[in-house]
């Protein structure tokens, strides 16, 4: 039969966008799904010319064209090798299996680890955009076999990937085994940071600013119109205005203040811990969502704590455009930690990633699209070894500038009790980049004074240790 040019196996949600996605574009795609009744569904509600169902692996297998390529949709974690150990003695040597789930980059690089034993070709596929990006292009960030990757994968992701304003596909590759998916990873954990500030500037204008949310949503609309153009500010506007379907108002203000995670944000901070690399407003923005979880226990502390005086904003206009000018400082920061992991990562697992790149299939198609990655990708391709995006010329006079806005954002919602732990973290790393006294004098010298761990001199050359109280 060998007819078709890809088998898609998981035909769930972004399964099936995929796959929808690949046939737009002529390639012939055959489907599994461990349940027949997902594949049923998919094609008696989406069926396409260039789509055919399959109810066994081994028909769908022998149907491939020769290297087969393989493209798994299954929920990270152990489908992921349940799904190998069926799929793996149906190869052969030179075939082709992508996983684009949001799989951990090591269980990515020990399973590519183990096909390779095989003769067999493993990728690990990064993909964002959700749904809709999966079923009209997608940002997609493939870790694999280089040579592999140009022969027989390149052309099929390159083709489904979103476009840039400039026509570029958001597709590059990231480098070997688990490349792919750490890009991801690290992609996931800057969404989280986004999110979370977008989240403290929309307080900030409702507490302090005393604002309403058709107001809000004016504002954000107006934002996105300039330097904080994204695919996120563009739905907060549209979230702050969209009517509640069960009583009068709007939607929001009846969603329950708790945020779900999937974890991907917090695998960026422990991943940072073992790099030795900062990604403050990551974990900051996990933390937040782990608190928010702890509805009876934050409604019962209400009862115990006071809440400081709410200070309002005198002039709504002014207070509107330091959230503004803030956000934006902040947001740099953060992606200027999420692209320092990224370069730490690549030296310490010799992948050779390509930043430029990576910011450039961010453009388009992903969660965090947003018109500065033009300024970030443009800011790598003028020094590929730029070692912090807020030492580029073009960043360090943006962010400097509104440095100022940044510590009144975060300060007006400290003085009332408007929890920002996001600004408060991009203020910090900041103070703390630009050379303020940290204090770790005096904690090396208490590693000294109980552990004899030793210490530098700022007046010499040299390591010492010091016997504490001695002169006493």
């Amino acid at each position: 039969m060998n007819m078709y040019d890809i088998g898609m196996v998981g035909l769930a949600v972004m399964g099936r966008s995929l796959a929808l996605n690949l046939a737009d574009h002529g390639f012939r795609v055959a489907g599994y799904n461990r349940s027949r009744a997902v594949t049923d569904e998919m094609t008696a509600h989406w069926p396409h010319e260039n789509f055919a169902p399959f109810y066994q692996l081994e028909e769908l297998i022998d149907a491939l064209q020769k290297p087969r390529r393989i493209l798994l949709m299954v929920k990270a974690g152990e489908a992921v090798d349940a799904v190998l150990r069926q799929l793996v003695p149906l190869l052969e040597p030179g075939d082709i299996v992508m996983d684009g789930g949001n799989s951990f980059f090591e269980d990515t690089r020990r399973r590519e680890a183990a096909l390779r034993e095989k003769g067999l070709l493993y990728f690990g596929v990064g993909v964002s955009g959700g749904e809709a990006g999966a079923r009209r292009g997608p940002s997609l960030m493939p870790g694999g076999d280089r040579a592999a990757y140009e022969a027989y994968v390149r052309p099929l992701l390159e083709a489904i990937a979103a476009k840039a304003a400039d026509g570029s596909p958001c597709c590059a590759y990231m480098g070997p085994d688990g490349a792919g998916h750490y890009v991801k990873m690290v992609h996931n954990g800057i969404e989280y940071a986004d999110m979370q500030l977008i989240s403290e500037a929309y307080l900030l204008l409702k507490h302090v600013g005393g604002l309403d949310n058709q107001e809000m949503a004016r504002y954000f609309a107006e934002w996105n119109r300039g330097e904080l153009k994204s695919y996120l500010m563009e739905i907060t506007a549209d979230i702050l205005r969209e009517p509640d379907d069960l009583t009068p108002g709007e939607l929001l203000d009846r969603i329950e203040d708790s945020a779900a995670q999937k974890g991907t944000g917090r695998w960026t901070s422990i991943e940072a811990l073992r790099q030795g690399a900062d990604v403050s407003l990551i974990t900051a923005a996990g933390a937040a969502r782990v608190m928010s979880n702890r509805l009876e226990q934050r409604a019962h502390a209400a009862t115990l704590f006071p809440a400081p005086p709410m200070k309002q904003a005198q002039d709504t206009a002014a207070f509107a455009e330091t959230v503004h000018r803030g956000l934006y400082a902040a947001k740099l920061t953060a992606y200027a930690q999420g692209f320092a992991l990224l370069r730490t990562a690549s030296e310490a697992y010799g992948w050779g990633l390509d930043l430029g790149a990576i910011a450039a299939i961010f453009r388009a198609g992903c969660i965090i699209q947003a018109v500065f990655l033009d300024d970030i990708t443009a800011a790598f391709r003028r020094n590929p070894d730029l070692e912090s995006l807020v030492l580029d010329p073009h960043f360090l006079s943006e962010v400097t500038a509104r440095i100022p806005d940044l510590r009144a954002a975060a300060g007006a919602g400290l003085q009332s009790g408007v929890p920002v732990p996001a600004l408060s973290a991009a203020t910090v790393w900041l103070d703390q980049f630009r050379g303020a006294p940290m204090g770790a004098n005096l904690i090396q010298a208490q590693r000294d004074c109980f552990g004899a761990h030793t210490y530098h001199r700022t007046d010499r050359d040299g390591v010492f240790h010091h016997e504490w109280g001695a002169q006493q």
